[in-house]
């Protein structure tokens, strides 16, 4: 098991996780964060084909994380994909999957009516009830689930969308209703399981430059559903974490004060370095990850270590961060700098 080089014994504790949230000081360990780590990579790093949840929560308690990731059982919503070969080293099986950018299954109100909208009565959370059956004394879930923007996109396709924008700003605005009212019902049933320590609000607004959309397409059809999908954890004392890729300057302050997020992941060096991030706005809502993925794929392990070393040195003292990628343990990341990600993480909570 190549988790074993890291010589740790877990001891997981969701209470320190928790602090970072809510930037209640610095714990006494320096916590992990992943919006998720791909199953080849756990698997990989196990030595043994993560399946079951029981796998999977295995992973996460011996990598060194205080909690598992976790989704409801949601019907997904049939919109149009290109597929792709997987040239990873640890391929996924049936290869990868991207959303068509053209078009999708709406592009006026008789496809609206039309299309196959899932029922929250055919929501259930029967895996997240079997992890927590599971779960190690002190790990927590966190419960999350794909976004309101990220759908609506897809099913119009995204160069369709925002001619809608413009053109049907109607039917836009029936469409991001339709899908928030069905994620209201999956943020209730989240919020309301003792086992879930935190929600994420996960969608991806913007690009290298700049928002996908306007700041005042995001206020008008976006933000509304994200503050109640926040006002809903806050209602059972869950924080709530912002997973958003991209340059996002122009609506930070929609995001802290309106929609009242409590941490925000997902960062890239070209955009906003995380040591920058904290410097800006760590005294106002926690930062998360922040290892550039390309510097966590391609730089050499020593390079890799001086880096995390340099961002730790930054960000840990005082609390309202953990270490993490700036993304996700894509299937593409290398095992080593991965592991030496967390090892540097590790030496920081032996020095402490």
């Amino acid at each position: 098991m190549l988790l074993e080089q890291l010589g740790l014994t877990p001891h997981p504790d969701f209470t320190r996780l928790r602090a970072v949230l809510l930037r209640e000081g610095e714990p006494d360990e320096l916590p992990f964060y992943e919006l998720f780590v791909d199953r080849e990579v756990q698997s990989a790093l196990l030595g043994k084909l993560v399946r079951t949840p029981v796998d999977t929560i295995e992973f996460y308690y011996r990598a060194g994380y205080d909690y598992v990731p976790s989704w409801p059982d949601i019907p997904a919503l049939a919109v149009p994909t290109r597929d792709t070969a997987d040239t990873a080293e640890l391929q996924r099986d049936g290869g990868r999957q991207w959303a068509e950018e053209e078009r999708g299954p709406i592009a006026n109100w008789a496809d609206f009516a039309a299309y196959p909208w899932p029922s929250p009565r055919d929501l259930t959370f029967h895996a997240i009830e079997e992890m927590a059956r599971h779960l190690p004394h002190g790990m927590k879930l966190i419960g999350q689930v794909g976004g309101i923007l990220e759908q609506a996109t897809a099913l119009m396709g995204y160069t369709a969308f925002c001619y809608a924008l413009a053109d049907q700003p109607d039917l836009v605005e029936a469409i991001f209703a339709r899908v928030g009212e069905l994620y209201t019902v999956i943020y209730e049933g989240l919020a309301a399981r003792p086992e879930i320590g935190a929600v994420v609000i996960s969608d991806d607004m913007g690009f290298k430059t700049q928002t996908l959309i306007s700041p005042a397409a995001l206020r008008r059809y976006v933000f509304p559903w994200h503050r109640r999908f926040a006002e809903i954890a806050h209602a059972h004392d869950k924080p709530v974490i912002l997973h958003s890729c991209g340059m996002l300057d122009q609506v930070m302050d929609d995001l802290i004060d309106d929609v009242r997020i409590d941490a925000k992941h997902s960062f890239e060096d070209v955009i906003l370095p995380v040591v920058e991030a904290k410097r800006r706005y760590g005294h106002r809502i926690a930062l998360l990850g922040g290892v550039d993925m390309d510097r966590l794929c391609r730089g050499s392990e020593s390079e890799l270590r001086a880096y995390v070393a340099d961002i730790i040195a930054h960000n840990a003292p005082g609390g309202g961060w953990a270490l993490g990628s700036g993304n996700t343990i894509a299937n593409y990341v290398p095992l080593r700098n991965y592991l030496a990600m967390l090892d540097e993480g590790l030496g920081w909570r032996e020095r402490r």
